[in-house]
């Protein structure tokens, strides 16, 4: 009987694990294939109207207006009249992949015991398989930076493409950039202590910055050294200071960016990009003038005080591309994985609130194929650069136009299909034959 329910168990453990599982992705491009007449969106912000697009070995071959050729087209063909074509959208700073149900613990992957963790890698603990990864592609979000969360010096990120069967095949660009969370210059009591919940100076703050000051200067005196014993932490650092890694700032106060950017100039760092940065348009000519872009983050927030714009989250990034600076949007946040699948709403509310809206689609592509240092491949569509992109029978940036019908990674066509669209189709069924009856 024991062994009975063991392999009663068994087998309901296997039915479930298949019925959870992502869909099958998409083998290797082994065809060319054409898409005829669309709209283009280039995400540099140019547009192709009546385009043809040709995508051969997983890359863009040809994108130009189709009056401008006569050749045949080859390989499959997609007749996308009246349908618009963009570059894969990319989400930046996401915990995708890391934790699948915030309430249960064992699902969460995100985090790390200690402070400064410069050689946690997030990648390997990127899960391919997550229902929640699979429902980005609907939207066309098809590439994402996964991060990893706490401490002063969280860990490394890398970027992977949404269509994979583990992380080594998700892999875009390994350890891309190192992630600081900056500390604040003031603070609120936490009232669930019976602290005064009023905003106050933290009078740690100059220690705090000085810790992180003094990792810095030890880890360059360790790699500058003999290094007779090893320092994972140390070593990893070694890309941080060559400028193969980027390093992700995560602040918002305008003293704190301030001193990000003398922290920049003291210890020679080469790639810093602000992330968050809520009141970076105080700091807007200092940011542009030492070359630092900004992840803003999602425009679908309420502001931060009373005094100010009702408005001013909408339109902060439009607010900081007029200052010269390089703006992309990030979504982290409350319930940020779920809310991933927004980012092309995000850019058209951003469009909605005074930016041209080929313009505001950078801000999820392009442009921050630029600030993760992705823009040869990802990004756009050129020739010559991956073939990346979706077709959408309406406006992406608009939820009521942004309907896919074909969504391509690296020339390989992916489902469209997961669990939620499973679940519309059967209860749209469902009220169907009620309605007949």
């Amino acid at each position: 009987m024991k062994k009975f329910n063991i392999y009663l168990i068994m087998a309901i453990l296997v039915i479930s694990g298949n019925s959870f599982a992502q869909q099958t992705p998409a083998a290797k491009q082994s065809e060319p294939i054409t898409i005829v007449g669309a709209t283009a969106h280039l995400g540099n912000g140019e547009i192709i109207e009546n385009s043809l697009i040709i995508l051969e070995d997983g890359k863009i071959a040809e994108v130009i207006a189709k009056s401008l050729t006569k050749r045949q087209y080859p390989g499959k063909i997609i007749n996308a009249e009246g349908k618009h074509v963009y570059p894969g959208i990319i989400a930046p700073n996401s915990t995708l992949g890391l934790v699948e149900i915030a309430a249960v613990k064992a699902t969460q992957d995100e985090d790390e015991m200690g402070e400064m963790l410069p050689n946690i890698r997030s990648l390997i603990a990127y899960n391919a398989e997550s229902k929640i990864v699979e429902s980005m592609r609907p939207n066309g979000v098809l590439l994402g930076q996964i991060v990893p969360r706490g401490g002063r010096i969280s860990g490394t990120s890398s970027i992977v493409q949404f269509d994979a069967w583990n992380w080594e095949d998700a892999v875009v660009k390994e350890n891309d950039g190192l992630h600081i969370n900056w500390p604040d210059s003031y603070q609120r009591g936490r009232w669930w202590r019976g602290e005064d919940p009023d905003l106050k100076a933290n009078k740690e703050y100059q220690e705090d910055v000085q810790e992180l000051s003094d990792f810095f200067i030890s880890a360059k005196a360790y790699l500058e050294g003999k290094r007779d014993y090893k320092n994972l932490p140390y070593l990893a650092m070694e890309t941080v200071f060559s400028g193969d890694k980027k390093v992700f700032v995560h602040v918002d106060g305008e003293k704190e960016i301030l001193d990000v950017v003398q922290f920049k100039k003291e210890h020679g760092l080469k790639n810093v990009v602000i992330v968050g940065g809520y009141y970076a348009l105080d700091v807007a000519e200092t940011l542009k003038n030492n070359d630092i872009p900004v992840l803003v983050t999602r425009p679908h927030s309420t502001p931060e005080e009373d005094y100010e714009d009702y408005d001013y989250p909408y339109k902060l990034a439009n607010l900081l591309n007029e200052k010269g600076v390089l703006v992309a949007i990030e979504g982290s946040g409350q319930m940020e994985r779920m809310n991933s699948r927004n980012l092309p709403f995000y850019a058209g509310t951003v469009a909605a609130y005074g930016m041209d809206k080929e313009e505001a689609l950078k801000l999820v592509t392009l442009n921050t194929a630029k600030i993760l240092g992705i823009d040869e491949h990802y990004g756009s569509l050129e020739k010559g650069k991956s073939a990346t992109l979706f077709i959408s029978e309406g406006d992406a940036l608009d939820m009521r136009g942004n309907i896919l019908s074909h969504a391509f990674i690296d020339g390989r066509e992916v489902s469209l299909e997961t669990h939620q669209t499973e679940l519309w189709k059967r209860y749209s069924k469902k009220y169907k034959d009620q309605e007949s009856e």
